[in-house]
Protein backbone atom coordinates (compact mmCIF):
# COMPACT_ATOMS: atom_id res chain seq x y z
CA UNK A 1 0.00 0.00 0.00
CA UNK A 2 2.76 2.43 0.90
CA UNK A 3 4.49 1.82 -2.45
CA UNK A 4 1.38 2.81 -4.43
CA UNK A 5 1.01 5.99 -2.36
CA UNK A 6 4.64 6.89 -2.97
CA UNK A 7 4.21 6.24 -6.70
CA UNK A 8 1.14 8.47 -6.70
CA UNK A 9 3.07 11.27 -5.00
CA UNK A 10 5.90 10.84 -7.51
CA UNK A 11 3.53 11.13 -10.47
CA UNK A 12 1.85 14.22 -9.00
CA UNK A 13 5.21 15.80 -8.12
CA UNK A 14 6.81 15.28 -11.50
CA UNK A 15 3.90 15.96 -13.83
CA UNK A 16 2.58 19.02 -12.01
CA UNK A 17 6.05 20.52 -11.82
CA UNK A 18 6.81 19.88 -15.48
CA UNK A 19 3.50 21.52 -16.36
CA UNK A 20 4.45 24.50 -14.19
CA UNK A 21 7.90 24.91 -15.70
CA UNK A 22 6.69 24.53 -19.29
CA UNK A 23 5.22 26.98 -20.31
CA UNK A 24 4.66 29.15 -17.21
CA UNK A 25 8.08 29.53 -15.61
CA UNK A 26 10.18 28.89 -18.70
CA UNK A 27 8.50 31.63 -20.74
CA UNK A 28 9.14 34.11 -17.94
CA UNK A 29 12.76 32.98 -17.65
CA UNK A 30 13.61 33.24 -21.34
CA UNK A 31 11.79 36.58 -21.66
CA UNK A 32 13.12 37.88 -18.36
CA UNK A 33 14.72 41.09 -19.66
CA UNK A 34 11.68 42.09 -21.72
CA UNK A 35 9.30 41.52 -18.76
CA UNK A 36 11.57 43.09 -16.15
CA UNK A 37 9.81 46.44 -15.85
CA UNK A 38 6.31 45.44 -16.95
CA UNK A 39 5.68 42.36 -14.82
CA UNK A 40 2.83 42.77 -12.30
CA UNK A 41 3.89 43.88 -8.83
CA UNK A 42 1.07 42.52 -6.66
CA UNK A 43 2.91 42.79 -3.35
CA UNK A 44 4.49 46.22 -3.89
CA UNK A 45 8.08 44.93 -3.94
CA UNK A 46 8.87 46.13 -7.52
CA UNK A 47 8.34 44.49 -10.88
CA UNK A 48 11.91 43.14 -11.13
CA UNK A 49 11.72 41.52 -7.69
CA UNK A 50 8.22 40.14 -8.34
CA UNK A 51 9.40 38.63 -11.63
CA UNK A 52 12.53 37.19 -10.01
CA UNK A 53 10.51 35.60 -7.20
CA UNK A 54 7.99 34.18 -9.65
CA UNK A 55 10.69 32.73 -11.91
CA UNK A 56 12.46 31.28 -8.88
CA UNK A 57 9.33 29.50 -7.69
CA UNK A 58 7.95 28.44 -11.07
CA UNK A 59 11.26 27.14 -12.43
CA UNK A 60 13.65 26.36 -9.60
CA UNK A 61 11.18 25.29 -6.91
CA UNK A 62 9.41 23.16 -9.52
CA UNK A 63 12.72 21.54 -10.44
CA UNK A 64 13.38 20.85 -6.74
CA UNK A 65 9.98 19.18 -6.47
CA UNK A 66 10.67 17.03 -9.55
CA UNK A 67 13.79 15.55 -7.99
CA UNK A 68 12.37 15.62 -4.48
CA UNK A 69 14.66 18.11 -2.78
CA UNK A 70 12.98 20.10 0.00
CA UNK A 71 9.60 19.27 -1.48
CA UNK A 72 7.60 20.77 1.37
CA UNK A 73 9.41 24.13 1.25
CA UNK A 74 9.29 24.33 -2.53
CA UNK A 75 5.60 23.41 -2.53
CA UNK A 76 4.89 26.08 0.09
CA UNK A 77 6.61 28.73 -2.05
CA UNK A 78 4.65 27.63 -5.12
CA UNK A 79 1.39 27.53 -3.13
CA UNK A 80 1.95 31.13 -2.06
CA UNK A 81 2.80 32.17 -5.64
CA UNK A 82 -0.38 30.57 -6.97
CA UNK A 83 -2.57 32.13 -4.27
CA UNK A 84 -1.14 35.56 -5.13
CA UNK A 85 -1.69 34.87 -8.83
CA UNK A 86 -5.30 33.81 -8.27
CA UNK A 87 -6.48 36.36 -5.73
CA UNK A 88 -4.24 39.39 -6.29
CA UNK A 89 -3.00 39.38 -9.89
CA UNK A 90 -6.28 37.93 -11.21
CA UNK A 91 -8.42 39.17 -8.33
CA UNK A 92 -10.84 41.07 -10.56
CA UNK A 93 -10.89 38.44 -13.30
CA UNK A 94 -13.68 35.90 -13.75
CA UNK A 95 -13.46 32.56 -11.96
CA UNK A 96 -12.21 30.68 -15.03
CA UNK A 97 -9.14 32.93 -15.14
CA UNK A 98 -8.31 32.10 -11.50
CA UNK A 99 -9.10 28.40 -11.72
CA UNK A 100 -5.76 27.21 -13.13
CA UNK A 101 -3.74 28.96 -10.42
CA UNK A 102 -6.06 27.54 -7.77
CA UNK A 103 -5.73 24.00 -9.14
CA UNK A 104 -1.96 24.32 -8.93
CA UNK A 105 -2.31 25.75 -5.41
CA UNK A 106 -4.35 22.73 -4.29
CA UNK A 107 -1.70 20.32 -5.59
CA UNK A 108 1.12 22.27 -3.92
CA UNK A 109 -0.78 22.37 -0.65
CA UNK A 110 -1.18 18.60 -0.85
CA UNK A 111 2.56 18.20 -1.52
CA UNK A 112 3.32 20.46 1.41
CA UNK A 113 1.42 18.10 3.70
CA UNK A 114 2.52 14.82 2.10
CA UNK A 115 6.14 15.64 1.36
CA UNK A 116 8.01 14.09 -1.54
CA UNK A 117 7.37 10.47 -0.66
CA UNK A 118 9.81 7.59 -0.78
CA UNK A 119 11.01 8.42 -4.30
CA UNK A 120 12.58 11.76 -3.43
CA UNK A 121 16.18 12.70 -2.83
CA UNK A 122 15.80 14.65 0.40
CA UNK A 123 12.46 15.73 1.74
Amino acid sequence: MKTSSDLGILVIRVLTSVLMIFPHGWSKLINFSSKLNTFPDPLGISSPLSLSATVFTEVFCSAAIIVGIKTRWAALALFFTMIVAAFVVHGQDPWMRKEKALLYAVVYLGLFFSGGGRYSIKD
